[in-house]
């Protein structure tokens, strides 16, 4: 017998069990991309949106579309879920996933929304006897595109073991952050400190523009000195400096200032109701309300132009 044939015939019989039923429930910059992914990874995606223009996206990369959400969710072993706010989960999940997917199918919400609500959807959600996780994502566009996203996860290490595969093919790393609700306090925690070093990074390379000191100069010396963040080495302000960043493209693309801003509303939200002290983070959150009034579409590192 040739053992390579038996093994090669077992692999495949792994890899055909493991490819699910997914409904995909917002299909937007980054559900889109997202979907496309689970599809490339073998999976039956079942994918729903209120945009024509989104379905027909999500019908060219492979998936299965359908009018309502409920009809998506009929049959599907697995929920995923990318949706602007949570009032918005909330909806979907009291009309159209509750009762409709089968019980006992894994959920995944990877909208980046306030912990409480997270908290409150699963707990709803496992009372009806689903697993769920909140999940949501640290990467923009490129990454949604690109499988590079990384998940930071809440729940329980039983519904985590059970999505992890689904995201794994979306994503770079899926990482466990705890108990419900805790991969939206990472998210959170996590932009608020982006939006912070943005600033200062943006405020550094002004400065020194004004003292005569030249960018590429101030790049090379301050990336490999105590100054280094990733906000400058990895997706640098000024354009033509570092790697290739929104910045060389007119600030277009990349993660826009009103989404920045709607996340450190979340922070400065879940702040007020942990009662922690985030100075910084209120005024970075000031300076992106600011700037996102006449800038929200612009990239948020564009935040240099008001320097």
């Amino acid at each position: 017998m040739d053992c390579r044939a038996t093994f090669g015939r077992s692999q495949r019989r792994i890899e055909r069990e493991a490819k699910m039923k997914i409904a995909f429930i917002g299909l937007g910059n980054m559900g889109g991309g997202m979907a496309a992914n689970l599809v490339k990874a073998g999976h039956d995606v079942r994918a729903f949106d209120l945009s024509e223009a989104a379905l027909a996206a999500a019908r060219e990369a492979g998936c299965t579309t359908f009018t309502t959400a409920k009809e998506a969710c009929a049959t599907a072993e697995a929920v995923v879920s990318m949706l602007p706010n949570g009032a918005i989960v909330k909806q979907v999940y009291w009309d159209d996933v509750i009762g409709h997917a089968p019980e006992g199918a894994i959920l995944l919400d990877c909208s980046t929304i306030d912990v409480a609500t997270a908290r409150e959807v699963i707990s709803v959600t496992e009372a009806h006897n689903y697993q769920m996780v909140d999940a949501p994502v640290s990467g923009g566009i490129a990454a949604a595109n690109g499988g590079t996203l990384t998940f930071m996860v809440g729940g329980t290490a039983e519904a985590f073991a059970r999505a992890q595969p689904i995201l794994a093919a979306m994503g770079k790393a899926v990482i466990h952050a705890g108990d419900a609700g805790n991969g939206q306090a990472a998210k959170i925690c996590n932009n608020m400190l982006l939006a912070i070093h943005m600033i200062g990074t943006c405020e550094a390379f002004a400065m020194a523009e004004k003292l005569g000191l030249d960018a590429q100069t101030f790049f090379d010396i301050s990336s490999v000195s105590s100054g280094q963040n990733w906000s400058m080495t990895s997706y640098c302000p000024v354009p033509g400096v570092g790697p290739v960043t929104p910045a060389d493209n007119g600030y277009q693309g990349g993660f826009a200032a009103g989404l920045m801003l709607k996340d450190l509303k979340l922070a400065m939200e879940a702040a007020r109701a942990a009662g922690a002290k985030v100075e910084l983070g209120e005024h970075a959150r000031a300076i992106y309300e600011a700037f996102a009034k006449d800038n929200a579409g612009t990239d948020f590192s564009g935040i240099i132009r008001t320097l």
